[in-house]
């Protein structure tokens, strides 16, 4: 007799947590909360849910080979949630959600300044039935200031925030100009931000028994994760410019051309930079007073990145990979998804993972997080909308079958 398989423990099982976000920025926040073990009830409008799910194409496909309704965007933030569809712009609706609230210990929303206190939502009217909530509020510029009333993107924020300004190909490159980071990055940092705050004020809960307001905003986040760049210019007044794949403080760390492609490589040292000049067959160039120390080669980055690239296009890709990696120089191939998926080192770590679905299977990628007693674990995939909406109504807030059926004819749910 074989015997009954016992799940791990889980960092945050008695966490609940009552998603009121859409799009990326809260969605990303809850899934972690969620990967680590929290019960996250996504409260999505009925009929259409968030707005994401019609981000498309690419739609999930079905066994059968058929479109789906949910969208790759939709699968990539929304993983170990259960979906709740309910119309808070109804009473009932409302009265749903702050019964829900009351039993959560964690609020999270993205709406504008203001908007949820209409419906007796915000921070303060459920800090009166749950006056040890953590409410978390993610808007594009904060609770304060006068852009508070404003709606904030992504796309906006990077622009605002100064991203953008140092991002992109230096002005006497060809295509010049300022460019956007690949990926929503300011929405998924926001998200970090988030969960660690989240974190942070049940830890204080947990030896005060008070709640708190989070205002997190991405503008704020956008500034911060400026890192070095933001540094720079508050220690010399002068303000950075786009240096396309350069790094404003350190040469050689850029992308190089060889025979067959492109590859990055990253010196971060002095002792690097001579091995780089070993392997490439010019050991003087580490004794050059122009290149000798990084402080140098910075001030002459113009002189010896093209010297560098005239080296580089003499081997393929590959061939320097394997050498400077055999000399200890970091560098590397610069990968496309399909790459990176079929890298060894992905495969080793198990970075894809495929998920039982509705509609058969829903590929994601894994969390980063690896704890040794309390691991991630994927419970199930991304839900389709409303899945879950009689199972939390019955088994989170006690409602009969009766009364369910109800909200469902009077289509409050």
């Amino acid at each position: 007799m074989s015997e009954a398989k016992i799940s791990p423990p889980s960092t945050l099982s008695h966490v609940r947590v009552l998603d009121l976000s859409r799009v990326l920025a809260g969605p990303w926040a809850s899934q972690l909360l969620a990967d680590l073990g929290a019960d996250v009830i996504k409260v999505e409008r009925p009929g259409s849910g968030d707005d994401t799910r019609s981000w498309g194409p690419p739609y999930l496909h079905d066994a059968q080979g058929h479109e789906t309704a949910e969208s790759a965007y939709f699968l990539s933030t929304n993983r170990n949630k259960r979906s709740l569809t309910v119309d808070f712009t109804r009473s009932e609706g409302q009265a749903i959600v702050r019964e829900l609230a009351a039993r959560s210990d964690v609020v999270i929303e993205n709406f504008k300044h203001g908007g949820l206190a209409p419906y007796g939502l915000d921070y303060a009217s459920l800090r009166e039935i749950k006056p040890d909530i953590v409410y978390c509020s993610i808007t594009g510029f904060g609770q304060t200031g006068p852009y508070a009333d404003r709606a904030g993107y992504d796309f906006l924020i990077q622009a605002m925030g100064g991203l953008m300004s140092v991002t992109g190909r230096a002005n006497h490159e060809a295509g010049a100009g300022p460019m956007k980071v690949g990926v929503a990055l300011t929405d998924v940092l926001t998200g970090l931000y988030a969960s660690n705050a989240i974190l942070a004020a049940l830890a204080y809960r947990e030896r005060t028994g008070i709640g708190q307001h989070i205002d997190l905003a991405l503008f704020d986040v956008q500034v911060a994760t400026l890192v070095n760049q933001a540094s720079n210019y508050l220690v010399s007044g002068v303000a950075p410019v786009r240096l396309g794949n350069s790094h404003p403080n350190i040469v050689p760390y850029q992308d190089f051309p060889t025979a067959d492609g492109n590859m990055i490589v990253a010196v971060g040292n002095d002792g690097q930079f001579r091995r780089l000049c070993i392997v490439a067959g010019q050991p003087a160039l580490a004794d050059d007073a122009r290149f000798a120390t990084n402080r140098d080669r910075v001030r002459h980055r113009d002189v010896l990145v093209p010297m560098l690239c005239d080296i580089t296009r003499t081997r393929t890709t590959h061939e320097w990979v394997e050498a400077l990696e055999a000399a200890g120089v970091p560098c590397g191939p610069i990968n496309d998804l399909d790459a990176v998926f079929a890298d060894p080192q992905a495969v080793a770590r198990g970075l894809r993972v495929d998920l039982p679905h509705p509609a058969g299977s829903a590929p994601g990628v894994a969390s980063p997080i690896r704890l040794s007693e309390t691991p991630v674990q994927y419970r199930h995939a991304p839900p389709t909308l409303g899945q879950h909406t009689t199972e939390v109504l019955r088994d989170v807030l006690g409602y009969d079958a009766s009364r369910i059926e109800t909200l469902v004819g009077n289509k409050v749910v």
